[in-house]
């Protein structure tokens, strides 16, 4: 990793794990204080949410689900415009964040399949009317309760991807916190919604963006920041500027707070192991999005499980498993066997005493209390197969290497 240079990475790698409270379990913590100290967690429809909340404070679904239907946390649209598992004290900036995004599709409707604004906004009125009563509607139903106000967009739509005006406006909708996306049995790894009204605020500046992401992410670069928030380079400078991260050491483009830079500086790594199964898209990875500043330059080699020929773990932009770490370095990967009722891993490390207990802490909450591990929305058991079998080759075959 080159912004490391002169940086111990077996340091700043424990820092990493420690500010992401996977140094040590947190139990008493609420999903909001969890979120609201290491970040939002990105939402795709599989159990990435989960894993992360029990990895880091011992979260069960129950625990969790109740404090989505409480509105503690919310999957919200927020940066770039992709949903995240948000806290309440959030809810406003993350909603005006992900503003763009909506705008820009409405831009490209407009431009592509003649889709005026007018009739958008017409649409936004008529599905707020629909939703004033108070109750949740599925996507289905709001259609035909507003009839003609939704218009069909043909072929040309279909291959943009929308068939009709409707997401569009509830695109709008949502990120104007006038309506909200409710999971209709109340899980985060399932992608089936419907939609209630909402008075929710909108408000907050990319700054307040660029402080929360350096109190969670630092040391981080202006590089890492823009990936995450999707701003245009000039907003994304003026943001770190004004938020006053500062170089972790001379010369560095990695930034850290000036409140937390006495306490880097003064950070021992732990001495023993602490191993945590994660999904591959949890914070620790999603913040920065540069996979091998977590890899050792033997374990970035490695070949991709039931993947093609000549492709490298350490090349991929995202990791195609879920990971097990150990104090910010990545020494393993796993999948969920849904026939089996287990986990099925490959570790980069001989394993021990500790190895085994988060394998087994983390195989009966995938089995008891979720029933799969999705990676994302269209993961399934059999797209996930070559995987389980590759990965279950490879722990065979460091057995019988001894």
């Amino acid at each position: 990793m080159e912004h490391s240079r002169g940086i111990d990475i077996g340091k700043l790698r424990a820092w990493w794990s420690h500010r992401q409270w996977l140094d040590r379990p947190h139990p008493g913590a609420s999903a909001a204080e969890v979120l609201a100290a290491t970040g939002w967690a990105r939402s795709v429809g599989g159990a990435a949410p989960y894993l992360g909340l029990f990895a880091r404070a011992g979260l069960g679904r129950a625990a969790v689900d109740t404090a989505v239907a409480a509105l503690e946390v919310h999957e919200l649209p927020s940066a770039r415009g992709c949903t995240y598992l948000l806290p309440a004290a959030d809810f406003a900036l993350g909603l005006a964040v992900g503003a763009a995004a909506p705008e820009g599709e409405l831009t490209a409707a407009a431009k592509h399949l003649e889709v005026g604004r007018d009739e958008v906004e017409q649409l936004c009125l008529a599905i707020e009317r629909v939703l004033a009563d108070g109750g949740t509607l599925d996507p289905t139903t709001i259609r035909e309760a507003v009839g003609d106000a939704v218009r069909p967009l043909g072929e040309a739509g279909r291959k943009r991807g929308l068939s009709t005006t409707l997401p569009l406006a509830l695109g709008l909708l949502q990120s104007r916190g006038r309506i909200r996306r409710v999971p209709v049995n109340g899980r985060l790894d399932q992608q089936r919604y419907g939609y209630a009204g909402w008075d929710q605020p909108v408000t907050g500046d990319a700054v307040d963006l660029a402080r929360r992401y350096f109190s969670w992410a630092g040391p981080a670069t202006l590089g890492h920041f823009r990936w995450f928030s999707g701003f245009s380079a000039a907003t994304a400078r003026r943001a770190v500027a004004e938020a006053g991260p500062v170089p972790v050491e001379p010369g560095s483009d990695l930034l850290l707070l000036p409140e937390l830079a006495e306490e880097f500086a003064e950070f021992t790594p732990p001495t023993e192991p602490h191993y945590t199964l994660l999904a591959g898209i949890d914070g620790i990875h999603l913040l920065h999005r540069e996979l091998p500043r977590l890899l050792d330059p033997a374990d970035a080699a490695r070949p991709l499980p039931a993947g093609r020929a000549g492709r490298t773990f350490g090349a991929e932009a995202d990791p195609q498993t879920h990971l097990v770490l150990d104090r910010g370095r990545i020494v393993g990967l796993w999948e969920y066997d849904t026939e089996r009722g287990e986990i099925v891993h490959q570790s980069f490390v001989p394993p021990d005493d500790a190895l085994r207990a988060a394998v087994a802490r983390t195989e009966a909450f995938v089995r008891d209390e979720l029933g799969d591990a999705r990676g994302f929305s269209l993961d399934s058991p059999k797209s996930r197969a070559p995987k389980i079998a590759a990965l279950r080759e490879s722990a065979a075959a460091r057995r019988r290497a001894g």
